[in-house]
């Protein structure tokens, strides 16, 4: 569809009983469900010239009319900042991120970003997606390294938009947090939301909180850390860093969510600059072949000098059976009385 051009749908008895967004997302290919919602509650898409809810069920005879407003142009330059390209061809280009780089420009900051990056490197994205995230699918925090899938075009795009939706695509990453971690692999259950009084935090305390699941695995245990491989069943916002944090073992480093007294990492004084988590791998489809990808991105050099020196400072265990057990398996959840939700 062309920007700023009109549509007119006139809803028929089979197409009745349909959510709104549902049903102008099916009938416009380059519409994603998302972008549909954001035109429907800025009143961009009426049914009978009214304002309706993205949720409302169109009836027989409705009918919807909507355009698509063009986008601000915004000159995002190229700039030529160094990637770790994992894999690339001609629909998609999958980076190893590096911890610091903020994936995509917003309003007032449009430089030194993954997108700068990107554009430099594939000249012919720049009309792929929003102008301000051309061709990103998911995103990173700023201090979070690792894997992530840029589409090269608008059918990648809205494929693996589609994936991240249905939650087929598989995402793995190493952390590490503070503290020694007993059991050996768990499951948290809790809520996330924005944080009540600091909007800049999300919390499991949130008055609209979201169901989040986090699965965590120890893949070796340190005097004053533990390294967690981590499974995401959900993508909340911080998920990961708010949900160790949760749990008491907060991600080494995460000055958002770790509190001060945890940088010295409990009287260790080894320098840590940004929360040691790393997206380590990503399992998906992809988007033209239909072929299943496993993508990999080592361990940064800064985690992998901690793990060292965690490794140096940890005196020998006499009977590691003492500290856990094989099977054991432990899971955090909404009912655990110190972590009760607040009800709105």
């Amino acid at each position: 569809m062309e920007e700023n051009s009109d549509f007119s749908f006139q809803i028929t008895p089979l197409d009745a009983g349909r959510r709104l967004d549902l049903f102008v997302s099916s009938k416009i290919h380059d519409f994603s469900r998302s972008l549909v919602r954001k035109l429907i509650l800025k009143g961009h898409i009426q049914v009978n010239k009214s304002i309706k809810k993205p949720g409302y069920l169109v009836k027989g005879g409705d009918q919807i009319t909507g355009h698509k407003p063009r986008p601000l142009q915004i000159d995002i330059t190229p700039e030529p900042i160094p990637l770790d390209i994992l894999y690339e061809d001609n629909h998609i280009i999958v980076i190893n991120k590096q911890a610091g780089l903020v994936v995509h420009p917003a309003p007032g900051h449009y430089s030194g970003t993954l997108v700068n990056a990107i554009l430099f490197q594939c000249s012919d994205i720049k009309g792929i997606g929003s102008e301000l995230r051309p061709g990103i699918v998911h995103r990173l925090d700023k201090d979070t390294s690792g894997v992530i899938i840029v589409a090269k075009n608008d059918t990648a795009l809205l494929n693996l938009a589609e994936q991240f939706k249905k939650r087929q695509v598989e995402k793995t990453y190493l952390a590490i947090v503070s503290g020694r971690v007993i059991e050996n692999k768990g499951t948290i259950d809790l809520p996330i939301g924005r944080h009540p009084k600091d909007r800049k935090k999300m919390s499991v305390f949130s008055h609209k909180a979201r169901n989040a699941e986090t699965q965590w695995q120890v893949k070796n245990r340190f005097e004053h850390g533990t390294l967690l491989e981590i499974g995401l069943k959900t993508g909340r916002t911080h998920q990961i860093r708010v949900h160790c944090a949760a749990i008491h073992h907060p991600i080494i480093g995460d000055r958002l969510y770790g509190g001060r007294q945890k940088m010295r990492l409990q009287n260790c004084t080894y320098p840590v600059n940004r929360q040691m988590l790393h997206a380590r791998q990503l399992k998906f489809i992809h988007p033209q072949n239909g072929r299943s990808c496993v993508i990999n991105a080592s361990i940064p050099d800064d985690m992998a000098c901690l793990l060292e020196y965690l490794k140096a400072s940890t005196p020998p265990i006499r009977n590691e059976d003492e500290l856990t057990s094989p099977t054991k398996h432990h899971s955090f959840r909404p009912s655990l009385p110190d972590l009760k939700v607040q009800k709105s």
